[in-house]
């Protein structure tokens, strides 16, 4: 079972796609955490990430469908996977099905969880005072979530379109409870 996660920063992806890898037994594929290993390893790649990241920005699309196709060739993907925070473009997006055909692969299902976005900026801020310092992301502040939530619908929403013409985009209300947005994902999963 192959899926992508959709919807802003903070409407609660990561805590979906962690309870789907539970559901699924499949993997949950962030960029965002793959990018922010890099960076804290140093590599050449996470230096370069860094940078762009801290600025609210996107690192370039090659790079990331390449991580990600290797990333998906491991063995603990065979039985699927789910994308949160990738494709964020449509170019992303049609590199991401033309990577996937080439290995014989699909997506399943892509899903959006839709959000009150003045209730994200609350979201950040109570994920940044519930985490500590010295694991807090640097992206999470209101100022970063600003020009993510302009990127997002500058680059990101076009995507939902490519998505709903192939006539497999579900949108589910991320304003319930976590438990009832995953019960609705669910039932698009059946």
């Amino acid at each position: 079972m192959n899926i992508v996660l959709f919807g802003p920063p903070g409407a609660g992806k990561g805590t979906q796609a962690a309870i789907l890898v539970e559901q699924h037994n499949i993997v949950q594929l962030s960029t965002g955490d793959m990018l922010r290993a890099a960076v804290a390893a140093g590599t050449e790649l996470g230096k370069q990430a860094k940078s762009v990241m801290d600025a609210g920005q996107l690192v370039a699309d090659d790079l990331i469908i390449g991580i990600i196709s290797d990333r998906i060739d491991e063995a603990d993907c065979k039985n699927g996977f789910i994308l949160d925070g990738f494709p964020r473009t449509v170019a992303q997006a049609e590199g991401l099905d033309a990577m996937l055909e080439e290995k014989g692969l699909k997506l399943d299902s892509t899903i959006e969880i839709v959000v009150d976005e003045q209730i994200l900026f609350s979201r950040i801020e109570q994920r940044a005072s519930e985490t500590p310092e010295a694991e807090r992301r640097a992206d999470d502040n209101a100022e970063t979530l600003k020009k993510r939530l302009a990127v997002y619908h500058e680059q990101t929403a076009p995507v939902l379109p490519y998505y709903e013409k192939k006539g497999n985009l579900h949108k589910v209300d991320g304003m319930q409870s976590i438990e009832k947005v995953a019960s609705q994902i669910a039932n698009f999963l059946k």
